[in-house]
């Protein structure tokens, strides 16, 4: 739907005229399917790129060196073991798929992505549901531990949210394998392969399409980096490995959160120096405190004597854990959260006037952040009782200090 929005030929310029999205969507699909179409959405080749890439990922999971962490401890008492390389993947990927083409002169290989992005896309998909198939079967394996969540008896809707809660092929854990690498990998990848296009099209990558993919590179970056803070997450811990993950990993990462890029290709808003300079401050601004609290909460769960968080404030709970009350999380309840925003909305602002449809990220992602954080809410008040509104008491704000 996002593609065919705004396409290399025809793009929705305002708000109001995004009424004929439907319109543009039927005569998309309509094309697409029609015999000798200008649209194509599945190819054999596309097949063989999606899940080569994939695969190399899974193996590169199992073989490449890296320290292996434990997860958290299970229901039944077990401790998973996972080999943190991702860092590693990543730049072996960005030496080998960009560094060595672009060394032998043929710097526009990459440029397939953008050729063939509906097929790409389409083919994710695909390995999306079969990969959701195979988790769901493996599910009914004797031994395997299941997602309490996954349970409820509905065929369909634990397919969707994932029965098994860490389906294993041997050394490789399908869930962490996924939730990082290929899709995370695979977006960096699409962003290059969007501003090789444009360099091909126009002689230039412009500033807007520089600065989209150094943010997202530094975002990407950052995930891989700190990518043993993933494990204490609730896609690890809680929830099991079914099509809504693998979907979102495979296919809704790489995919739509590559939107401006693959617009600026066609669309490029040709902004000033002085508004690329704003938009940068802004997403350097949300990394400052996306990162900053992040590594702040991660640092004092690990020990909170430690140097680096020891001057921090923090309350008691009748549960006997603590809840930091100073430093970032002093601020807000979720200042995570905001900074996670404003890169996102530095993102979208890159296109500039272009497209309301370059503005659907900042819009979904404030939505799901505000639908997240009242499930949490809950999730804690039940969790930490009377505490939790005393706790909200020091920290009243949830997102910005002294607003909201």
């Amino acid at each position: 739907m996002l593609y065919f929005g705004c396409t290399p030929t025809e793009c929705i310029d305002s708000f109001p005229n995004a009424i004929k999205l439907p319109s543009l969507l039927y005569d998309g699909l309509s094309r697409g399917f029609a015999d000798g179409g200008d649209v194509s959405l599945w190819s054999w080749e596309a097949v063989l790129i999606v899940f080569g890439w994939t695969a190399l990922h899974f193996i590169l999971y199992v073989v490449l060196p890296g320290p292996m962490v434990p997860g958290v401890k299970l229901r039944d008492g077990t401790c998973l073991q996972y080999p943190m390389n991702g860092h590693l993947a990543f730049w072996l990927c960005l030496s080998f798929f960009v560094g060595v083409p672009a060394f032998l002169g043929y710097p526009s290989l990459i440029t397939i992505v953008y050729d063939r992005y509906l097929e790409l896309a389409t083919a994710s998909m695909a390995l999306s549901a079969l990969i959701s198939i195979y988790c769901y079967a493996a599910s009914f394996r004797p031994g395997e531990l299941l997602a309490e969540g996954g349970q409820s008896g509905n065929v369909l809707y634990d397919f969707f949210i994932g029965r098994a809660l860490n389906p294993r092929i041997g050394g490789l854990d399908l869930k962490v394998a996924c939730e990082l690498r290929p899709g995370l990998i695979g977006w960096v990848m699409i962003n290059l392969g969007m501003a090789a296009q444009q360099m091909k099209l126009t002689g230039a990558i412009s500033g807007p399409m520089a600065c989209i993919n150094a943010f997202q590179m530094l975002y990407v970056w950052d995930s891989l980096y700190m990518e043993q803070a993933i494990l204490t997450t609730m896609d690890v811990t809680t929830d099991g490995f079914g099509f809504m993950l693998a979907f979102g990993d495979l296919s809704w990462v790489p995919f739509t959160y590559s939107l401006q890029a693959r617009i600026l290709v066609d669309h490029d808003p040709g902004l000033s120096m002085p508004a690329l300079a704003g938009i940068t401050a802004l997403n350097a601004l949300g990394y400052i405190i996306f990162r900053g609290a992040n590594s702040q909460k991660d640092a004092f769960r690990r020990d909170p004597t430690s140097p680096e968080v020891a001057h921090l404030q923090y309350m008691n709970t009748e549960r006997g854990t603590k809840l930091l009350i100073s430093g970032f999380w002093g601020m807000a309840r979720k200042i995570n959260y905001t900074g996670d925003w404003m890169m996102g909305l530095a993102w979208c602002l890159c296109c500039g006037g272009a497209t309301p449809v370059a503005y659907f990220y900042s819009i979904y992602f404030g939505i799901l952040l505000v639908h997240r954080s009242m499930r949490d809410d809950h999730m804690c008040a039940v969790k930490y009782g009377a505490d939790w509104q005393k706790y909200k008491a020091k920290v009243p704000a949830l997102f910005i200090p002294g607003i909201f």
